[in-house]
């Protein structure tokens, strides 16, 4: 069975998405990187030697030094599917990250985003 193409795609190349998509709506890469290090526990430093490595997601999510436990509290729908129903893991922890830059270009509140 082949991986999906999200899988072997740069960590790198996604992450300035990201960021785009946030700051367009008023938001900063500060925040960015605040969801990415909530949900994965990189260090700012580890965040930006994963950039520099241009790790693929799929390396990213599974190399990631503490998966946030409140992650399971991420609801919602991203690309037409419940983040919550996602059987494949590291899918879900991709689609969660995606979610969680969603309600930021949404404009909810950082504490609401990580479920504080």
């Amino acid at each position: 069975m082949t991986k999906h193409k999200i899988y072997t795609m740069s960590f790198a190349k996604v992450y300035p998405l990201y960021v785009s998509k946030a700051e367009k709506k008023g938001r900063t890469k500060l925040e960015v990187d605040e969801i990415i290090r909530w949900l994965t526990g990189y260090t700012q430093d580890e965040l930006e030697e994963q950039l520099r490595k241009e790790t693929d997601l799929e390396t990213f999510i599974k190399e990631a030094p503490l998966i946030n436990p409140s992650r399971a509290l991420i609801k919602g729908v991203v690309c037409g599917v419940r983040v919550e129903e996602i059987k494949e893991p590291i899918m879900q922890e991709i689609r969660y990250l995606d979610k969680l830059i969603d309600e930021l270009a949404k404009g909810k509140s950082m504490d609401k985003i990580l479920r504080s």
